[in-house]
């Protein structure tokens, strides 16, 4: 009798400190999850980015070519309770309508920032990812996008440095014919 009460008694400490050990796990994830959801100190700096702006684009379609120009407005407002930074953008480029918006999100678990651009020069996505310097203010994207010439994804890589709240500037490059990276974009964004 004394063995079953024994036995009955360590069946259920062992079921205790497993439910224990799966309520404080569960603890530990809700935790990990509400940290997860909850903006931080970069969508605190993204939050200062929404407004709306006026744009000077530089294009260059060859590496050491002339600069096509144009004026642009962007209006860059923030989504889901400032997780997320939509930019809209509208102008034109040799005298066609150009709009296009990206969608740019700082993953707390990764550190990381991810960045999809969609335009009316196309039907694929442009998909980034990469990382804020807080020294520099400025962040270092790499990515992809389809060449249609070659139909194939090529790399490409932008570059935003943050000058002041009131001004920053966008970079594009991609690799030329001889696969060297060149500038291919310039946009300086000024708020109206």
């Amino acid at each position: 009798m004394n063995k079953k009460i024994f036995i009955t008694i360590c069946m259920f400490m062992s079921v205790s400190v497993f439910v224990f050990a799966q309520e404080t796990d569960q603890n530990e994830q809700m935790k990990i999850w509400m940290e997860y959801m909850t903006p931080g100190s970069f969508h605190q700096q993204m939050a200062k980015m929404a407004g709306e702006w006026t744009t000077e684009s530089k294009m260059w379609m060859q590496p050491g070519a002339d600069a096509v120009v144009a004026q642009g407005v962007s209006k860059l407002e923030l989504l889901l309770g400032g997780r997320y930074l939509k930019t809209a953008h509208t102008g034109s480029y040799m005298g066609i309508p150009f709009e296009g918006f990206s969608l740019e999100a700082y993953d707390n678990a990764t550190n990381e920032l991810y960045n999809i651009w969609v335009d009316n020069f196309g039907t694929g996505m442009m998909i980034l990812k990469g990382k804020y310097d807080a020294v520099t203010k400025t962040i270092d994207y790499k990515g992809t996008m389809v060449d249609p010439v070659q139909k194939k994804e090529v790399p490409v890589r932008e570059v935003t440095k943050y000058i002041d709240d009131n001004n920053f500037v966008f970079e594009m490059y991609a690799n030329g014919p001889d696969e060297k990276e060149f500038k291919t974009m310039e946009i300086t964004f000024k708020r109206k």
